[in-house]
């Protein structure tokens, strides 16, 4: 409740039509690498049960208005399918959060999951139960499991981001997923072993109590932060090089977390946003901050951030 009652106050925008779902989804399917092999309608079809399952299956007990409806994406690229219909693809997430008194949207999530297998038959049930992850069939039910897992993790990074720690619910519904994940010898990414970036890590990382801190990265870095950025610019960007701050120490203390490169992941550009026409000292602080945390871009923070 509390970060609804925060999203509301921050668009400043009267909605008339209340809705029970919290999502804006839109499911788009890649084929092109399966050429003729399969009726293209099949992907139509598949493209369409996961929308509408994304986007009418109620996933928190708040209500949502219309405006509060988060934006995201999911990009299911096919790269082989064999003769009973198993597919194997890589998904790529993407989810944002509107920053106050603003059009912009901040990347919550820009994220691609290679270890996506799954069984997919035209007009198959496309449903997601909680207490029954894997459904009757393992490999068919990879296909909801991976979809609800992105989704939790989405909805536990925005609440996170409008109230301290507020997204732990919808983490431990993650790992929840991840715990009773469906099990066949085509399925991975819901093991330890099979990689060190992957979704069993990355659900670990958000309900480790160890690494509590990284929420407080997350709050402080929107909340103190980039919802200042309109309202008082210099505040704001103390609040940004407070919360980088904050994840540096968080980095050091607990090296090469999957959290922190999820974090960091497509949001180079945005951090050069918000320092580019700051004042030296800052922008030099962060120019060192982020050279060390997104070693991968150094080169264009020492550009950009001169």
């Amino acid at each position: 409740m509390l970060r609804k009652l925060i999203y509301s106050g921050l668009l400043l925008l009267a909605c008339k039509v209340a809705a029970a779902q919290e999502l804006q989804a839109k499911v788009t399917v890649l084929s092109q690498a399966i050429g003729s092999t399969v009726n293209k309608n099949v992907f139509n079809t598949m493209q369409t049960q996961l929308t509408n399952m994304l986007n009418s299956r109620k996933w928190t007990k708040d209500v949502f208005q219309t405006n509060e409806k988060i934006t995201c994406n999911f990009l299911i690229n096919l790269q082989s399918v064999s003769d009973d219909n198993i597919f194997k693809a890589s998904l790529t997430i993407q989810a944002a959060r509107p920053v106050f008194n603003s059009s912009y949207q901040s990347p919550l999530i820009n994220y691609q999951d290679v270890d996506f297998t799954f069984k997919y038959q035209e007009y198959q049930p496309v449903e997601f139960n909680e207490s029954r992850v894997g459904g009757t069939d393992a490999l068919a039910g990879n296909l909801t499991a991976v979809m609800a897992f992105y989704v939790y993790m989405i909805l536990g990074l925005d609440y996170d981001s409008f109230s301290q720690k507020g997204g732990e619910e919808y983490f431990k519904k993650a790992q929840n997923i991840v715990n009773n994940a469906p099990e066949d010898k085509n399925i991975s990414g819901w093991k330890p072993f099979d990689g060190n970036r992957n979704r069993y890590w990355l659900a670990g990382n958000v309900v480790n109590p160890k690494l509590n801190a990284i929420h407080d990265v997350f709050y402080a870095y929107y909340r103190t932060g980039l919802d200042l950025l309109y309202e008082d610019e210099t505040t704001a960007k103390v609040g940004v090089l407070d919360a980088l701050s904050q994840l540096q120490d968080f980095n050091q203390q607990n090296p090469n977390t999957m959290i922190m490169q999820f974090f960091l992941q497509n949001r180079s550009e945005e951090f050069i946003g918000i320092f580019k026409k700051a004042d030296p000292l800052s922008k030099s602080k962060a120019r060192e901050i982020l050279s060390k945390l997104d070693v991968g871009n150094a080169t264009k923070y020492s550009n950009e951030l001169k």
